[in-house]
């Protein structure tokens, strides 16, 4: 029972910190399309100088990537919270174990435990690839 209970406790920290990802990716992802949206405006009235062009175009790529990171993000946080959701199914099955004393419930505690290991293996991997993606967006913006 204690496993489980532990990594509900981790994923939960986990989702804390994909949730705040999430925030700033859509902060970000908010920023570049007013700036876009301002930059097309002008480009419209008055014409844009070959920096603003290039801006443009850089912002354009910005999003595009950004769009892909927040879909990474989203993917770390389902994968998490099936984790979640399979632990808590794991608990349960221990609970019914102690009082039901039928083996089938330790085969199944010991199932659901390490699918939500699996789960909990997916969504590192996801993190891991947003936290590739987030690099290279920086770059992008330095070789501007």
């Amino acid at each position: 029972m204690l496993a489980p209970g532990i990594m509900i406790s981790a994923c939960g920290l986990l989702l804390l910190g994909m949730n705040n990802k999430y925030s700033l990716v859509v902060n970000r992802i908010r920023l570049l399309d007013d700036e876009k949206r301002k930059l097309t405006v002008r480009r419209e009235e008055e014409g844009l100088k070959e920096y603003e062009s290039g801006r443009l175009a850089n912002i354009s790529v910005q999003i595009g990537k950004l769009a892909y990171r927040i879909k990474l993000v989203r993917n770390a946080v389902i994968a998490y919270s099936i984790a979640v959701g399979l632990f808590i199914l794991s608990c349960l099955m221990i609970g019914f174990l102690i009082f039901f004393s039928c083996t089938i419930f330790s085969i199944l505690a010991l199932l659901l435990f390490l699918a939500g290991m699996v789960s909990v293996l997916a969504g590192v991997i996801y993190a891991a690839l947003e936290t590739r993606k987030g690099y290279q967006i920086v770059e992008i913006e330095i070789h501007q």
